[in-house]
C-alpha cells in the first residue's frame, strides 16, 4: 500500500478545519498528490468581496480523457466542547476498532481512503486518462467560495470531467448499503414581521408582531407540497428559528424573526416555491406587504442521476466487497454534488454516517479497509 489512509485519517483530523479555517489540511494533500505526480492548483477564492477567503485544491494527473474527478472537502463543523468527548475531536485517536475525531466520517474518512485507493491503482496500473480531486474548504459553511468556484475556473479552462464522484457519508447502518444517485433542492427563507414597541399594559399604543408571526408561520406549515414523486420523498418544510430578541416580560416587542427551510423535490424548483411561499404569505388575512420582509435563498435545485454505467460498477464493487446490493437513494440533506451536477454525471458513496457532525464522531476501521477496498476495485473497473 503506497499510503496507509488511516494515517492519513489521523493526520487531516489533527488539522482543525473548522470552515472556513484550513489549518494545513490542504496542505496535507497537496504535498502528497504533488509527490505522486500530480499536478496540484491551490485555489483561494473569497476575502475581499466581504465573504470569507476559502482555500480549495484541485489536482489532477493526466491531460486525456476518460476524466474521473473525486470531490470532497476538508471542512468540519466546530466540535462544541471538547470535554465532552471521550477523546479530543482534533487528536485522531485510535481506540476501540475506530479512528475518533471531527471530520472521521464526514468525510476526511472518504478523502483518506480515495487518496490511497489512487495512488496504489495509478502506481499498479499507470491508467490512460486523467485522475483528479477537487477539494473544498467551504462544504460545511455558506458554500459560496468553494466548490461552485472551482468548477467555474474548470469551466473557463476547458476542462471536462466525464464522471464525479463526491465521498460524503452516504451509508446508513453499514457500509454500502446506500449510494446517493439525487438530492432533493433547498431553499431557505428569512422573514421578519414588524410591529411597533410599547408597554405590555398599554396594547393600544403598540404593535404586536407576535400574532401576526404566528398566523403566518400556520399558513406556511400547513402549506400543501406533495406527497413524493417517483425518484424523491416528500417535501417538507421546517420552522427552524422564531426570536424577538426581548429580555422583558412587561415590553412588547417591535419585530419578529423567522427562519424556515424547505427540502423540495422535482415536483419544485426554487422559483415556483418562492412564488408559492409569497403567495401563501400574502393570502394570510389581516396580513399586509407593509407588516412583513422576506428574504429567500435558493441554496440548491432537486437533481437525479439516472443509473447507468458508473451505477452499475460502484454497486458491483460494493457486492464484491461487503456481499450486499446497495439502495440508490436521493434521501437526505444536500450536498456539493448540487454543484457538481451541471458539468458532469455525480453520485455520492461514502462511510457510515451515523455520527458525523455528533459528539464522539468516528470511523470503524474495519469500515476505512473496506471502503478502500471498494474505492479501488471501482477505479479499476472504470478504466477498463
Amino acid at each position: 500500500m503506497t499510503v496507509d489512509p488511516v494515517a492519513l485519517l489521523q493526520d487531516l483530523i489533527r488539522c482543525p478545519s473548522v470552515t472556513p479555517a484550513d489549518a494545513g489540511a490542504l496542505d496535507v494533500l497537496e504535498k502528497l498528490l504533488s509527490a505522486h505526480g500530480f499536478t496540484c492548483h491551490r485555489l483561494p477564492f473569497g476575502g475581499d468581496d466581504g465573504t470569507a477567503r476559502i482555500d480549495n485544491i484541485y489536482a489532477r494527473r493526466g491531460t486525456s480523457a476518460p476524466h474521473l474527478c473525486f470531490a470532497g472537502h476538508t471542512d468540519v463543523v466546530p466540535a462544541a466542547d471538547a470535554d465532552h468527548w471521550q477523546h479530543h475531536p482534533f487528536a485522531g485517536v485510535i481506540a476501540d476498532g475506530y479512528v475518533h475525531g471531527r471530520g472521521a466520517a464526514d468525510m476526511k474518512g472518504p478523502l483518506a481512503c480515495f487518496v490511497a485507493a489512487a495512488l496504489d491503482f495509478i502506481t499498479q496500473h499507470n491508467p490512460q486518462g486523467s485522475i483528479s480531486f477537487l477539494i473544498t474548504g467551504d462544504e460545511e459553511g455558506p458554500a459560496l467560495n468553494g466548490t461552485r468556484k472551482v468548477l467555474e475556473w474548470l469551466d473557463a479552462r476547458g476542462e471536462k470531467i466525464d464522471f464525479c464522484l463526491v465521498g460524503e457519508p452516504t451509508s446508513r447502518q453499514q457500509l454500502g448499503d446506500m449510494i446517493k444517485i439525487g438530492r432533493r433542492g433547498t431553499i431557505t427563507g428569512y422573514l421578519t414581521v414588524k410591529g411597533s414597541q410599547g408597554h405590555v399594559a398599554y396594547p393600544h399604543l403598540a404593535d404586536n408582531p407576535i400574532p401576526k408571526m404566528l398566523k403566518i408561520l400556520g399558513a406556511l406549515d400547513a402549506m400543501e407540497l406533495d406527497s413524493g414523486s417517483e425518484h424523491f420523498e416528500p417535501s417538507n418544510l421546517e420552522i427552524v428559528t422564531v426570536d424577538t430578541d426581548n429580555t422583558a416580560d412587561n415590553l412588547i416587542p417591535p419585530q419578529l424573526r423567522a427562519t424556515f427551510n424547505i427540502r423540495f423535490n422535482d415536483h419544485h424548483s426554487g422559483a415556483s416555491l418562492s412564488d408559492k411561499i409569497k403567495a401563501t404569505i400574502n393570502s394570510v388575512a389581516g396580513i399586509t406587504a407593509h407588516d412583513y420582509d422576506l428574504r429567500l435563498r435558493i441554496n440548491g435545485e432537486s437533481f437525479y442521476t439516472t443509473p447507468g454505467r458508473e451505477a452499475d460498477l460502484l454497486g458491483n464493487a460494493i457486492e464484491a466487497i461487503t456481499g450486499r446490493r446497495p439502495e440508490l437513494s436521493t434521501s437526505g440533506g444536500t450536498s456539493d454534488a448540487r454543484f457538481i451536477r451541471a458539468y458532469a454525471p455525480v453520485l455520492e458513496f461514502g462511510i457510515v454516517g451515523a455520527t458525523m457532525h455528533k459528539t464522539d464522531e468516528r470511523v470503524s476501521l474495519d469500515d476505512m479497509a473496506g471502503l478502500y477496498k471498494i474505492y479501488s476495485r471501482f477505479l479499476r473497473d472504470w478504466f477498463a
